[in-house]
C-alpha cells in the first residue's frame, strides 16, 4: 500500500489500475453523480500515470474497506494544488472534513502550497458547508460554464491560502 497521507480514522493511498473499476463505480452511484464529472477507464488510467495529477483512494484503517476517492492536480511552477474531484460512499460521518482537512495540512507543510483551490457547483449545499467549514473563500463564481446532459450549470471557486490556513489550523 503506497500511502499519500493518513489522518486519524483514513489512510490515503495512490491508486491503481486495480481501483479504476471502484472509481468509475463510485463516480456513477446516485448520490455522486450529480456533483462530480464522470471518467472514462482510459481518463482514469491517464490520471494515475501522470506525474501533475494524483488520483487516491480513500480507505479506512480499521478493515481498508475503500470509502471514497479524489483527484487533484499540482502546479509546482505556481505552488498551487487544486482539488478537481472528490466522491465518498459513507455520508454524514465527517469524512470528507477528514480527508480535506488532511490534504491540505499535508500540502500546505509538505509540498510548500500557497493556494489550495476547487471548484463546486452551485447547488451543492453539503459541498459548500464542508469547504466554508474549512476556511475556505469564495472567489467567484463560473455563470453556465460547464454543460452536462444539455443543461448548462453554474459553480463557484474556492480557494486559501497558505496564511490562512495556518491562523485556522495551526500545525
Amino acid at each position: 500500500m503506497n500511502i499519500f497521507y493518513n489522518t486519524e480514522r483514513l489512510n490515503i493511498r495512490y491508486a491503481t489500475i486495480e481501483d479504476i473499476n471502484y472509481i468509475m463505480e463510485t463516480e456513477r452511484a446516485i448520490e455522486n453523480k450529480n456533483f462530480i464529472f464522470q471518467g472514462t477507464y482510459q481518463s482514469h488510467k491517464h490520471e494515475i500515470e501522470s506525474n501533475e495529477l494524483l488520483l487516491l483512494i480513500i480507505e479506512k484503517k480499521i478493515d481498508n474497506e475503500k470509502i471514497g476517492f479524489f483527484l487533484s492536480y499540482y502546479d509546482q511552477n505556481s505552488d498551487v494544488f487544486e482539488l478537481r474531484r472528490i466522491a465518498i460512499n459513507l455520508k454524514n460521518q465527517g469524512y470528507g472534513y477528514e480527508v480535506i482537512l488532511g490534504l491540505m495540512k499535508h500540502v500546505f507543510k509538505n509540498l510548500s502550497i500557497n493556494r489550495f483551490w476547487l471548484d463546486v457547483f452551485d447547488y451543492n449545499k453539503p459541498g459548500i458547508y464542508l469547504y466554508e467549514k474549512l476556511g475556505m473563500k469564495r472567489d467567484g463564481i463560473i455563470r453556465e460554464g460547464y454543460k452536462s446532459n444539455g443543461v448548462y450549470k453554474s459553480y463557484y471557486i474556492y480557494s486559501t491560502l497558505r496564511n490562512e490556513f495556518f491562523e485556522k489550523f495551526p500545525i
